[in-house]
């Protein structure tokens, strides 16, 4: 599973925190054989030949037009990848609910805590 997101470290932290519950729940109550194989970030692609700035710069956009004449602080679009051993069911269902909490108010026009997009 592959995020970009546009966080500063206590974003990051918090995002890192939404995918290890969502881990968490799902492996309690259902898939006793998943395993969490890495939860990394990354700030190249493709080798260290792409930046992530380059492919997340959109998320960046994002901040800007949303936090009109806020300072970004130290925010930086990274991607957030996360390896998984489990059935596509369960994957589908743990990606589902970190989406559903990076941004909980649904498809109204709102801010993200955490500006992000994935494919």
């Amino acid at each position: 599973m592959r995020i970009g997101l546009y966080a500063d470290e206590a974003g990051l932290v918090w995002v890192r925190g939404l995918v290890d519950q969502a881990v968490s729940t799902r492996r309690l109550h259902r898939s006793r054989s998943l395993r969490t194989l890495e939860v990394d970030i990354a700030r190249f692609l493709q080798g260290g030949r792409l930046a992530t700035a380059e492919m997340y710069d959109l998320l960046a956009e994002q901040w800007a037009i949303e936090h009109e004449g806020e300072d970004s602080g130290a925010r930086e679009p990274v991607e957030l990848r996360v390896r998984l051993v489990c059935s596509l069911r369960t994957w589908r269902a743990i990606r589902k609910e970190i989406l559903r909490t990076l941004c909980p108010e649904g498809m109204a026009p709102h801010l993200c805590r955490v500006p992000w997009c994935t494919a």
